[in-house]
């Protein structure tokens, strides 16, 4: 089990996660969702060893976690210049004989003796989430994995996940997506203010949508009302 106890960060004065506490399980992906500014990229990147929290522990079986127990798929993917898509396989996939490079890339068809830097945005992204497998890691991270790549690739992505749960790993991801999002997810949580108010089962997906469909309702009501309220209709 992965356990989050009274986690604090801040960027400066502005406190981003506020006494966050909660815990994921083994064999379960578990989303994250939240408006713009929440601090789902915060969380994942503190988890990593990115940030550094001002307080609280993150533990993985009672113990402290470290980052060599994470692949981490961030939202921007980054690539030395020059580097070729195997070469950058091969690195993370070294002494890992079960990883076979050619048989994976049978999914995404990456140019993979192309340099990475004369990929497209969607490329990039799956060549990025092949090197996360590679990694094979008991806990994977997903920042906006479906973001800029086609629904063929999306819908591959999703069933990899599946295919990735199990007693070992904890997988742990975040869309704007929501369909993406219920379409994969065991469990989802709201992170709203720095802090995870409250997490849906699958069976209560529904009241989720219902429920960030009416903050923005809130959220924008009145300003709608004034911009249509200048026009003819």
């Amino acid at each position: 089990m992965l356990s989050i106890e009274n986690l604090t960060v801040t960027y400066g004065e502005q406190e981003v996660l506020r006494q966050l506490s909660t815990r994921f399980e083994y064999n379960e992906i578990h989303g994250i969702v939240g408006m713009n500014g929440a601090g789902k990229t915060t969380l994942f990147n503190t988890l990593y060893g990115f940030k550094k929290a001002q307080n609280g522990r993150i533990l993985l079986d009672g113990a402290v976690l470290d980052s060599r127990q994470i692949a981490f798929l961030e939202t921007r993917n980054y690539f030395y210049p020059y580097l070729h898509g195997r070469e950058y396989l091969q690195l993370l996939s070294l002494g890992k004989q079960d990883f076979d490079i050619n048989e994976w890339n049978r999914l995404f068809d990456l140019p993979l003796d192309t340099p990475v830097d004369q990929y497209s945005t969607g490329m990039k992204k799956k060549l990025a989430f092949m090197g996360m497998l590679a990694l094979d890691r008991p806990i994977v991270i997903l920042d906006e994995p479906f973001n800029g790549v086609d629904v063929e690739s999306n819908e591959k992505i999703r069933q990899i996940l599946e295919r990735i749960r199990s007693p070992k790993r904890i997988i742990l991801l975040s869309s704007h997506i929501m369909g993406s999002l219920t379409g994969v997810c065991d469990r989802i949580s709201y992170l709203t203010k720095g802090e995870m108010s409250r997490t849906f089962l699958q069976k209560d997906f529904g009241q989720l949508e219902e429920m960030l469909q009416e903050l923005i309702r809130q959220q924008i009501e009145g300003t709608l009302d004034d911009l249509f309220g200048k026009i003819a209709v």
